[in-house]
């Protein structure tokens, strides 16, 4: 029987999720696509979160080789951390479907980069499929796992930030997928990737394109609307919603799956209409595909590449009109939490006027008045070798200042292999790293992570010591200190770890305090 609700993208997926009888749902928290596995395992699913992505997708891969069904949720920037695997497996293929979400941030709302990940799916050769609201991340997924079923190939699902967390009515309609059987075949043609059965492989997946392309001739998921035939849009995801708002005269195109694109419906509805203009957000991905396929379209204007789409802009752009846009208006800067554990820490690396390699996470707001106190910050776990790096390059003087900081959870996630970086090619004057220990991954939603001692259901799991990570790995001082309760002794501490040549981590330990009250209603249910 069918359902009415009202929910939004990442909730939608997370139902689908089920309906598809996917035995598991892993991934690393990021904003916007934190919410499904949590959403999956609060509807009953099996969901993990793993350190980092590439984990993650492995972990996919190893229960879809067993004939598993699994969705792999992270933010567009984490799948730079899973292509590796991401590139291969489009070769291989698993007799189980593995769905990648990435969930892009047109407009930086919580990201470093506006990077559109559409372009992974030409690269690594997977299809993709692009909803357009809750309704469509509902029923795309199914979708999704049903052409890995056919295919034997993995399927990236690009979600943007308006449709993970923007609310519409969603009929569930239940006609999802059967459950799969538990097995493990021995095919090494198929999964080991060695050169003489990876080109095999890689001959197989271009075949399969194009009989994808075909496949998208007459699927569902594109939309045709007929209506004006002087002005054609063609448009995906959220872009569609503000394209018939802005243009409700325009003949539409709306593709769902977006990667590889069904030519002769694109020929087709172009030779319909007199002016033809694509519209989406993010790089001219469509409209470059479009014209290198000998269709003549019309893309944006580079304005038009940055931030997300609205009403007003999609008026403009059909316009014409590259007039300046109105700088947004002022808003609050973000600010560490009063209560946050890390302020102490910033106050103590301002007053020394050291030089901080910082990281990804809540404390990257260290860079903000009134401490204004990160110096640098590129990616997850980079802050630790970029540290180093900056350590090799500035004299003495200016080297003993510098200082790396890292969560608990970006430190697991890709900070390790920089602590071993820092012990086999130790600078001269040594390091300090300071892992910012707030017993949570704070950003995202307070989710867990391996070092918490609970699971994404916060439930007991084993907790991972990150003292005895890095002391295992070889590290000259080890020191845990609650930076908030001994300020003085912190600065005291720090001080002596600069002016030595050794290897130091401080663990700066106290618990982020909105977790702590969370942890407390998490015990109380036990």
């Amino acid at each position: 029987m069918s359902e009415k609700m009202l929910v939004n993208g990442n909730e939608a997926v997370a139902l689908a999720a089920i309906d598809c009888h996917v035995d598991l749902g892993c991934g690393y928290p990021g904003t916007p696509s934190s919410e499904i596995l949590d959403e999956f395992a609060r509807l009953g699913g099996s969901a993990e979160w793993a350190p980092n992505e590439k984990c993650a997708l492995e972990v996919g891969i190893g229960t879809a080789l067993a004939n598993g069904r699994t969705l792999v949720t992270m933010k567009h920037v984490g799948l730079n951390v899973a292509a590796d695997p991401f590139f291969t497996i489009a070769y291989s293929g698993t007799p189980g479907g593995v769905v990648v979400i990435s969930a892009d941030d047109p407009g930086m709302a919580s990201s470093q980069n506006e990077q559109d990940n559409r372009r992974y799916a030409v690269s690594a050769g997977v299809p993709m499929f692009e909803p357009a609201d809750s309704q469509e991340c509902y029923d795309f997924l199914i979708e999704a796992f049903r052409l890995a079923d056919t295919f034997r190939s993995p399927v990236l699902f690009r979600m943007t930030t308006r449709v993970c967390h923007s609310k519409c009515v969603l009929n569930r309609h239940g006609a999802g997928l059967a459950p799969r059987k538990a097995e493990f075949i021995k095919d090494p043609k198929s999964n080991v990737m060695v050169p003489a059965f990876a080109k095999l492989a890689h001959r197989r997946l271009r075949k399969d394109l194009g009989a994808m392309a075909e496949l998208n001739e007459k699927g569902s998921w594109n939309k045709v609307i007929k209506s004006s035939t002087e002005l054609g849009i063609i448009t995906s995801g959220i872009s569609y919603q503000h394209v018939r708002e802005a243009a409700p005269e325009a003949s539409v195109l709306k593709l769902g799956f977006t990667w590889p694109l069904p030519q002769k419906l694109i020929a087709e509805f172009v030779s319909s209409v007199k002016r033809c203009i694509v519209i989406d957000e993010g790089d001219n991905f469509l409209a470059d595909n479009i014209n290198a396929m000998g269709i003549k379209v019309e893309g944006k204007d580079q304005e038009f590449r940055f931030g997300e789409l609205n009403v007003t802009r999609v008026r403009k752009l059909i316009a014409g009109d590259n007039t300046p846009e109105p700088p947004a208006a002022p808003g609050k800067p973000p600010q560490l939490c009063v209560g946050c554990p890390h302020r102490k820490t910033f106050e103590a690396l301002r007053d020394l006027d050291c030089i901080v390699s910082g990281d990804i996470g809540c404390y990257t707001l260290g860079v903000m008045p009134p401490f204004n106190a990160i110096h640098s910050c590129v990616c997850m776990g980079a802050s630790v070798t970029v540290g180093l790096g900056m350590r090799k390059m500035l004299p003495e003087s200016e080297a003993r200042k510098v200082v790396s900081v890292i969560g608990d959870s970006t430190f697991l996630h890709t900070g390790i292999n920089g602590i071993v970086e820092m012990v086999y090619n130790r600078p001269a004057t040594g390091h300090v790293v300071i892992i910012l220990d707030n017993s949570i991954t704070a950003m995202t939603g307070l989710q867990e992570n391996p070092a918490t001692g609970r699971k994404l259901d916060h439930t007991p799991a084993p907790a991972v010591s990150l003292e005895k990570i890095v002391e295992g790995i070889g590290v000259d001082n080890v020191d845990i200190i609650d930076t908030t309760a001994e300020h003085e002794k912190f600065k005291a501490l720090l001080q002596e770890r600069l002016s030595s040549n050794d290897t130091s981590v401080i663990i700066a330990r106290r618990p982020c305090i909105l977790a702590a009250v969370k942890a407390k209603s998490y015990e109380v249910k036990k």
